[in-house]
């Protein structure tokens, strides 16, 4: 007997594209309309993402049934490179000037080529299973397992904010963007308590709030009840598509802490946030999932901290002259940034689990 080696034919590339009109840009979906919904320019983008991430929930698919659907056309979205390879992700990719969203299936290779893009958490729904309720007399004692490790939700989120901004915003603004998106509830509200934010060296900063605002990222909600102690800032996500990103909160949160202990090694603490925030990325990218690496793509890293290359060698020298890394190179050939953590350093991921 032949067993049926067809694939169920689920679309996973959807493409959203903002057309200009008088009183505000269009979104058109070629799946859903053909007319388009009218949106104002301030909300336009984050109902680009809440579609995007509607269209992927509604249609899951299997991981191991997932293939590059950038090589299945020919490779085209990105410069040539040395061919696909890695894990399949679900990458979000931004195309003129924010005019057109792409959220497909890509490969790792494919993904760190096609510039403007960055991965984006899983957004499927987990298995019943994956989440018991435990009756009542034992729920205070239940334990949810947790999924996958810190530094993988941590690089996935940083990934996310390369593209998820309108336009760059600052390192302090991305620092504060990441443990917002990771504390946030399911309604999109999240809390950053006054000792948080002095922790980061960001307690009496408004520009990077001024920052996030302009960008429509997010809305503060002053005199919210959740802050007891003065100098705490309560926000609303206005980027719907934070919403959709599993895994369970409890997860989230256990990620947002994971981060700030990186950012608050003591050989860190005093740097500015361009290197805390590169430092926080090699970190993330330390623990691959399947072991230790100590390399990145130059360009992957370069959004992701939204720096020049001027900047970004100014901020890893930083790192080396305070012995959080000992030395880096990039490779002429691939422009593969590697690195080499001294024993001991806030690079070491197991330190700061």
């Amino acid at each position: 007997m032949r067993l049926c080696t067809l694939r169920p034919h689920v679309r996973r590339t959807w493409t959203v594209e903002l057309r200009p009109q008088r009183g505000g840009p269009v979104l058109y979906c070629p799946l859903c309309t053909s007319d388009g919904h009218a949106l104002l320019a301030p909300t336009a983008q984050p109902a680009v993402l809440a579609h995007l991430a509607q269209h992927a929930r509604h249609e899951p698919l299997p991981a191991h049934l997932r293939t590059c659907q950038c090589h299945e056309r020919g490779c085209r979205w990105h410069p040539r490179h040395r061919g696909c390879a890695g894990p399949v992700l679900l990458v979000l990719t931004r195309e003129r000037g924010g005019r057109l969203w792409r959220l497909s299936d890509i490969c790792t290779a494919c993904a760190g080529a096609t510039p403007g893009s960055a991965v984006v958490p899983d957004v499927s729904p987990a298995p019943p299973s994956a989440r018991p309720s435990p009756s009542p007399s034992k729920a205070r004692r239940a334990r949810v397992p947790r999924g996958a490790r810190p530094e993988l939700r941590v690089r996935d989120m940083l990934s996310y904010l390369a593209a998820a901004p309108p336009w760059p915003v600052s390192a302090e603004a991305r620092l504060i963007a990441l443990q917002c998106a990771l504390r946030a509830s399911a309604p999109g509200l999240a809390v950053i308590h006054a000792g948080l934010l002095r922790a980061m060296r960001l307690a009496h900063s408004p520009a990077p709030w001024n920052e996030l605002e302009q960008a429509r990222w997010l809305g503060r909600l002053p005199g919210h009840l959740a802050l007891q102690r003065p100098g705490g800032v309560a926000v609303r996500l206005l980027d719907a598509a934070v919403h959709y990103h599993e895994p369970a909160r409890r997860d989230r949160l256990h990620a947002a802490g994971w981060a700030m202990r990186v950012v608050t090694q003591p050989e860190l603490r005093a740097l500015p946030a361009e290197a805390r925030l590169t430092a926080l990325t090699l970190t993330a990218h330390h623990c691959s999932g399947t072991g230790w690496c100590t390399s990145v793509e130059t360009d992957r890293l370069l959004r992701t901290c939204a720096l020049d290359r001027s900047r970004l060698a100014a901020a890893l020298d930083l790192l080396v002259a305070v012995k959080a890394i000992a030395t880096w190179t990039v490779d002429p050939m691939t422009e593969d940034l590697h690195w080499e953590p001294p024993p001991g350093s806030a690079f070491s991921a197991h330190e700061v689990s």
